[in-house]
């Protein structure tokens, strides 16, 4: 398998027409090697247009998914981001290449050891990876400028919204299966919040997220 080329391929055929344009996010994707954050034995698969399962249950976003999002969160030089579901820690890198700080908590112990070791491997020293769970985020270091759910959620979460500087965004895939919408909600006052829809999708849920009660009549 040449490794350059299906990189290349991944990045023509599958994150370009999905209208990731930006360069600085094209280069981050060639430079980050999406190889050395999945197991051994899906390897041969990391540049597929799919999910791949990290273990643990888990499974990380397609690679267009992640472009996307990291495209949309236009994240700057001097950003403190937190990330909620570390999983295999390869979003985490490639948030680390454009903030200052970025923050990632990780329910399942075994898969934040596993990202923190992809992690210093890859030599991303700016990221932390801390095994929590993430729901209520991290009131106590909070405000961030911003935020990502590494996973979809049945609707956004205020307790994470709340912890938005001003001007700081969070993105996330809400809504329920067959179709979930992608959403970039921006906080522009105290009390005010901007959301904008970005496309559809369907991603694996986010643990440790509480389900809205459903009525049965």
């Amino acid at each position: 398998m040449n490794i350059e080329q299906a990189r290349f391929n991944m990045i023509e055929q599958q994150i370009r027409p999905w209208d990731v344009l930006d360069s600085s996010v094209l280069s981050l994707l060639a430079l980050v090697r999406r190889e050395d954050f999945v197991p051994p034995a899906v390897r041969g698969m990391a540049f597929m247009d799919l999910e791949l399962p990290i273990g643990e249950g888990q499974r990380m976003l397609a690679p267009k998914v992640e472009a996307r999002l990291l495209q949309e969160l236009a994240v700057q030089r001097h950003e403190r981001v937190l990330e909620i579901g570390t999983g295999s820690g390869y979003m985490a890198a490639l948030l680390a290449h454009k903030a200052r700080q970025v923050i990632s908590l990780e329910i399942r112990p075994a898969l934040a050891q596993q990202a923190l070791i992809n992690l210093q491997r890859a030599a991303v020293v700016n990221a932390e990876v801390r095994s929590a769970d993430g729901a209520g985020g991290l009131p106590a270091e909070a405000p961030f400028d911003v935020i990502l759910l590494s996973g979809s959620v049945a609707e956004l979460p205020q307790v994470l919204l709340d912890q938005l500087a001003v001007g700081g965004r969070l993105a996330a895939i809400v809504g329920q299966e067959p179709v979930m919408q992608a959403l970039l909600v921006t906080r522009t006052a105290a009390r005010a919040f901007r959301r904008v829809e970005l496309f559809d999708t369907v991603a694996p849920r986010l643990e440790g997220v509480s389900e809205p009660s459903r009525f049965v009549f």
